[in-house]
């Protein structure tokens, strides 16, 4: 079962519910929503800090400039 057919199915049944059930779960996923997107991008700070340990920033950037060349 494909996702698109899932979601399908989900707004099917919804519309059997009580308009009282309806507004119940469209607070809920508005809820939920929100929750996901209530971070802010300072969160990321650090991510990937080992990944550039023992790297020279300008030799880094001196090799990615002498690839646009080659």
């Amino acid at each position: 079962m494909s996702m698109q057919t899932s979601i399908e199915a989900l707004i099917e049944a919804a519309k059997h519910l009580t308009p009282e059930d309806r507004e119940k779960l469209v607070r809920a996923l508005r809820q939920q929503s929100e929750s996901v997107h209530d971070h802010s991008i300072t969160e990321m700070r650090g991510l990937g800090r080992d990944l550039w340990q023992g790297v020279d920033a300008q030799d880094y950037i001196n090799s990615e400039r002498d690839s646009w060349e080659n």
